[in-house]
């Protein structure tokens, strides 16, 4: 958990740095065998420093991959009027696609079916924002198809990230697509 405020511009930069020094240490290695040692070398800053931002190396490989939250969360919802029930919008197709160079840390992150550290951020954020729009659309059972879709697509993602569901990255999100649609349509 990041403890610093958010306002703070040179808490910003270290917290980038950090970031950026996991990413890189996980391109080499699995975040099992990173250490924070090696990590504050590569940042640039003190050991106290790393500290000083986050609790440990889960709770910054988490930090370092919320953009793929943010990106996921936005991916599903870039669709305008009324959506294509069969192909998944570009920007999902391409977010499938943006994966492959830290797929292993998201792996780490995210365990089969949408559980892990980062599976519980993207369910929240997701559920969250599409319990918003539904609820901005009057729907019926607004909560319980935000969690469906939440749930569903973590679940899709992570079983697709270990190697449990077949297809590349567009027809995976072609798949994922049809059953989000289905879960909206069906209430």
């Amino acid at each position: 958990m990041t403890r610093a405020g958010p306002e703070d511009p040179r808490a910003a930069r270290t917290r980038a740095r950090l970031r950026t020094a996991l990413l890189d240490e996980c391109a080499e290695r699995p975040l099992a065998e990173v250490g924070v040692a090696a990590l504050v070398r590569r940042a640039g800053v003190g050991r106290a420093t790393f500290y000083v931002h986050y609790d440990d190396l889960e709770s910054l490989a988490v930090d370092a991959c919320a953009d793929v939250v943010r990106e996921a969360v936005e991916a599903l919802h870039s669709w305008q009027g009324r959506p294509d029930p069969v192909r998944a919008p570009a920007a999902l197709r391409e977010f499938f696609a943006s994966l492959t160079p830290h797929a292993a840390l998201y792996r780490a992150l995210l365990t089969p079916g949408g559980g892990g550290p980062l599976g519980r951020v993207l369910h929240r954020d997701l559920r969250a924002y599409s319990l918003r729009e539904r609820e901005r659309a009057g729907a019926a059972d607004a909560a319980l198809v935000a969690s469906a879709v939440a749930a569903t697509f973590a679940g899709v993602l992570a079983d697709w990230l270990h190697g449990l569901l077949d297809g590349g990255p567009a027809a995976i999100a072609d798949q994922v697509w049809q059953l989000l649609v289905a879960l909206h349509a069906s209430r």
